[in-house]
């Protein structure tokens, strides 16, 4: 009964804004968020998705298949351009993308009459260094499920009474996020890893990253995917495709999968 009651107070906070706009990723934060919004507020609810570089092709058309689950209008909007500041990758990295990402959503938010910009970070993004968060405090952006004191365990679970087929998907986040601050990023890197991990993803793996380190593939799965390894005729046809990719070495982290791991440690 605890979600139950956490989702109902959601919905009685959205009810509030009026109109809302929800930066949509097709994540399992945002859809538990667009889901709850229209729910909410029916048609007074959009949701809208930026596509850049730093997103996967497989994650754009997902969103698409997401709106149309949940029953939300869903506009996707192309931004080709990115940045040279944010491709420099310095650590402000996050920071200065998410002004201009949530800059075009304010936007285009704003010419479709709607009265708030919403996205769905949750508490357990704050343990982490986000730079990001503070673009999107400075641009008046709401996020409710912070607000309403929501967990990813939570999230998780309220997706799940919610009926979404994403309530256990795993975590995701945007393909510049694998290349190590101060490693300047190229549009051949991102389609790189992009393609790597899309492989990785075609044999069965969840969860994956493949941090791009110049010429040299790291790899990290989940904890208990490692086992994969195990198997050399695997590694074999890996090392295989990723060096037909482009990368010139490939490598496996023996530690896993965990999240923001190149914000801890020594690139």
């Amino acid at each position: 009964m605890r979600i139950e009651k956490k989702i109902s107070g959601l919905k009685d906070d959205l009810k509030k804004y009026g109109s809302v706009a929800v930066a949509f990723s097709g994540g399992v934060d945002s859809s538990f968020l667009a889901k709850a919004a229209r729910d909410a507020l029916g048609e007074r609810a959009v949701a809208l998705t930026i596509d850049t570089l730093f997103m996967p092709r497989l994650e754009t058309a997902e969103t698409s298949r997401i709106a149309e689950q949940i029953g939300i209008k869903h506009e996707i909007l192309v931004l080709s351009d990115i940045d040279a500041s944010i491709l420099k990758n310095s650590r402000e990295r996050c920071y200065l993308c998410k002004k201009t990402i949530f800059s075009e959503l304010l936007k285009t938010a704003r010419g479709m009459g709607v009265q708030y910009l919403i996205e769905g970070s949750n508490l357990d993004d704050l343990d982490d260094f986000r730079p990001g968060v503070r673009a999107i405090r400075e641009l008046g952006v709401k996020s409710p499920l912070v607000e309403g004191l929501f967990t990813k365990t939570d999230i998780r679970e309220g997706a799940k009474v919610l009926g979404l087929d994403t309530w256990d998907k795993p975590s995701m986040a945007c393909l510049a996020s694998r290349i190590p601050y101060d490693q300047k990023i190229t549009p051949k890197m991102l389609k790189m890893v992009e393609q790597a991990e899309e492989y990785l993803l075609q044999k069965g793996i969840r969860q994956v990253r493949v941090r791009c380190h110049q010429d040299l593939a790291r790899i990290e799965v989940s904890p208990e995917e490692r086992d994969v390894f195990f198997n050399v005729k695997f590694m074999d046809e890996m090392a295989a495709v990723l060096k037909k990719i482009g990368f010139r070495y490939v490598a496996i982290d023996a530690d896993g999968y965990r999240t923001g791991k190149l914000n801890r440690i020594d690139q």
